[in-house]
């Protein structure tokens, strides 16, 4: 650190909007920044923040307090610039901060039609391809591809430590699925990876079996489409482990969605179904979803995303006046159809605000109700919003 910090800098900035300010003046070094992140404004808050890392080891210090802002816009923004550091300090505090999975799932590109984007972290670690010529290395630190060298995979003799997988979705799982060579898997992926797939070609696999096979495992993310009938092998279980449930599928039919409320889940944190659209399975409605809106099934869930829905403003009226928004942190309903009457509802609840992100993106938004939800303190997500006028679902086949 120099003595040269609390001067003035060409990134400085103007501080003024204040309540009855006297005088605007210009703010430099860290001096100024400490007094526009004790501004009563959140976005003067935020927009400090932005420059609080140019000022080294204190401006770090500074975003790492902001973590405990009171206006939850302001801790989303510290925690957006803390995120991807390396530094050992960063590092602890993110480690009990936010759940491991969240911006793996917020930041998540679509294109068109579907997310058939390669991971380049899952699990939050990694993604590689296995490589039979190079073997495992740091097994632990990564998340593998498995292409069409899985048997040989299953042979490396570090196997066992591999505690995430990526299974593209045209093998037969039950047939290599081995608890005994598997036994440290902690999260899997399985279904179409790439654009060579449609969504629709492949079938979501029995979950229950998946979750009996893998007893440690903490994320399970499956990928696909539905046959408008039940998993005819569903085991009605208890994981104790399980933190994170995602199913992406076109089309999520009512029978699935019963069994998957089924299990018991003591540690399930985020749950995440898309719904889709009846011509590819997704026959459910408002009432097969009643069970999650209790807020008791699932006792730890911070967050909620049901997703790619072409009921999204029944959602969303539903759940502003159930027990569950009392308890969740992220919200998440892109990808389906909600309006401006389904985002008014969201508005006109005072728990709303109680939220850490609201996701509503990829849905039929106004552009005068977007800057109204921006106005929520809150992490409002509203990118590309479809036409007003064009109502559905973005993933089907």
């Amino acid at each position: 650190m120099t003595n040269n910090q609390n001067k003035p800098r060409e990134f400085d900035a103007v501080l003024g909007g204040e309540a009855s300010p006297t005088t605007d003046a210009v703010l430099g070094g860290v001096e100024g920044i400490k007094k526009r992140l004790a501004s009563p404004y959140a976005e003067i808050r935020v927009a400090a923040l932005q420059d609080t890392l140019n000022y080294q080891t204190e401006g770090l210090n500074l975003v790492i307090h902001s973590l405990h802002d009171c206006s939850r816009k302001v801790r989303q923004a510290a925690y957006n610039l803390l995120r991807d550091r390396i530094e050992p300090q960063v590092k602890q505090v993110l480690q009990e901060y936010k759940y491991w999975d969240l911006i793996e799932r917020i930041d998540e590109p679509l294109n068109e039609g579907y997310i058939y984007n390669t991971f380049k972290n899952f699990y939050n670690r990694q993604v590689e391809s296995s490589d039979p010529k190079i073997g495992l290395q740091n097994p632990a630190e990564k998340a593998y591809v498995l292409d069409d060298n899985v048997t040989t995979f299953l042979r490396e003799p570090e196997v066992n430590k591999v505690e995430a997988l990526i299974f593209r979705g045209y093998y037969d799982l039950w047939r290599i699925l081995s608890p005994d060579i598997l036994k440290n898997i902690k999260a899997l992926f399985y279904g179409p990876y790439d654009i060579d797939y449609q969504i629709s070609w492949t079938y979501i696999e029995d979950i229950s079996l998946i979750l009996k096979g893998l007893s440690n495992l903490e994320m399970l993310l499956v990928r696909g489409g539905d046959d408008k009938s039940p998993w005819k092998k569903f085991i009605y279980l208890r994981h104790e482990y399980l933190k994170a449930l995602i199913v992406e599928t076109g089309g999520l039919g009512r029978n699935k969605i019963a069994q998957i409320l089924s299990l018991t889940l003591p540690a399930l944190e985020h749950l995440e179904l898309w719904l889709g659209t009846d011509e590819y399975g997704g026959n459910s409605s408002i009432d097969d979803l009643m069970p999650i809106f209790s807020g008791n099934l699932f006792p730890e869930l911070t967050y909620l995303g049901l997703r790619n829905s072409e009921y999204a403003n029944n959602i969303a009226v539903t759940i502003v006046n159930s027990p569950v928004i009392n308890k969740i942190k992220v919200l998440d309903l892109s990808l389906g159809d909600l309006g401006d009457e389904g985002a008014e509802a969201l508005l006109n609840c005072p728990a709303v605000n109680q939220l850490d992100i609201l996701n509503v993106s990829h849905n039929c938004l106004t552009e005068e109700m977007v800057e109204r939800l921006k106005l929520l303190d809150v992490e409002v997500i509203a990118d590309t919003e479809k036409e007003p006028g064009d109502r559905y679902c973005s993933v089907s086949e």
